[in-house]
């Protein structure tokens, strides 16, 4: 039977009560899980939940809006043709609705009623709306600087934001500090979240006719879309689905990149500075030692991005037909890295996620494309 656990300590607990940390204060995760077969997949459902037999909890209700089932689409990018991961056309804009969909649908069905969240933008902006659509109360606490357009969004949903002065991670405080009035859902505590980005590495396996790519590029900055595909893609190993999981690799802004310097160096203490790549902004990822412990057990790597070629890379997207979000850009301008490097070989079969839509911080991406910046 599937329970939460710690993955620092090991200690368990059930699932039938809903929690963000364990007793020692961490966030958790979920036991490992069989994974499922092509055999199991709804192929009746066109959201995520074909891969319901993956959860690790029956779900009779679930909050969707049609999410998952995102367009994979071949576009050349210097010499090679990678396959773009078009999570935008989530519905409330970017991956996280993958997690919100499951998270809040497990809440709801254990009685939970109102929610708190913190974000920079787009899990705000995520749970918002799916509170919206289960009728569940949602607070979302943003650093101040957050882009107005996902702020409007949150609020156009009926969410309270909370706008928090500093660094990204004083919002996840202040939220924390009000985890007394309502249930903490911040995605990057609740393990539920991650059992639901995980259907990313399912629907990857189903777009290649049942098959894992070689490599997985994402942009991380707590890492839920890096960690949810490891997830997945394990628990396809484990079901004797694929042969093996293909090398994640973790694109960051160099300005905050606190993975790739422990990756690289083993200590994440680099200096922190600001990044148009603002999803990403985090300097102290809260489950730093899985991700790095992902990307080791793939064989893949970290990319440090600079800024000018987070821009060229927005620029190239955008010249494709794919106006994403300066975030997302940080994955295309890591794959140019890998392929110059020889990290990666152009024949090999690569997906790039962009996981927000260019509309999001739409006016950013008139300043950097238009303004000459």
């Amino acid at each position: 039977m599937a329970r939460y656990v710690d993955p620092v300590d090991g200690s368990e607990y059930p699932l039938g009560v809903p929690r963000w940390r364990s007793d020692a204060g961490r966030p958790l995760m979920v036991t490992p899980q069989p994974g499922i077969s092509r055999d199991d997949v709804e192929t009746g459902d066109r959201s995520l939940w074909r891969y319901r037999a993956c959860l690790p909890v029956p779900i009779a209700d679930p909050i969707s809006l049609g999410e998952g089932r995102t367009p994979l689409v071949e576009r050349p990018w210097g010499r090679a043709r990678p396959l773009f991961k078009l999570e935008w056309f989530s519905p409330t804009g970017s991956f996280k609705d993958r997690g919100s969909s499951v998270m809040l649908s497990y809440l709801r069905q254990h009685g939970v009623t109102s929610v708190l969240e913190d974000s920079s933008g787009n899990g705000g902006s995520s749970i918002a709306g799916y509170g919206a659509a289960g009728g569940l109360e949602v607070r979302i606490f943003v650093p101040a600087r957050t882009s107005p357009a996902k702020i409007a969004q949150v609020e156009a949903y009926g969410a309270r934001v909370h706008p928090v002065e500093g660094p990204r991670e004083e919002s996840q405080a202040e939220a924390i500090r009000w985890s007394d009035r309502a249930f903490y859902a911040g995605h990057n505590w609740q393990a539920l979240f991650l059992e639901g980005v995980k259907t990313l590495a399912y629907e990857l396996w189903e777009d290649l006719g049942f098959r894992a790519p070689d490599n997985v590029v994402v942009p991380v900055g707590a890492g839920s879309g890096l960690l949810g595909c490891h997830l997945g893609f394990r628990e396809l190993v484990a079901a004797g689905q694929i042969p093996r999981a293909p090398r994640l690799f973790a694109a960051q802004p160099l300005n905050c990149s606190p993975v790739d310097a422990a990756f690289t160096t083993g200590s994440a203490d680099r200096e922190v500075r600001p990044t148009v790549a603002e999803g990403t902004a985090i300097r102290a990822p809260l489950r730093l030692r899985e991700v790095l412990a992902a990307l080791r057990d793939t064989g893949g790597a970290t990319v440090a991005v600079p800024e000018r070629e987070i821009v060229d890379a927005l620029r190239g997207l955008c010249a494709r037909g794919l106006f994403v979000e300066p975030t997302s850009a940080t994955a295309a301008a890591a794959v140019t890295r890998l392929l110059d490097e020889g990290r990666i070989a152009p024949g090999e079969t690569t997906v790039v996620m962009l996981g927000g839509s260019g509309l999001k911080a739409a006016g950013a991406v008139r300043d950097l494309l238009v303004g000459g910046a």
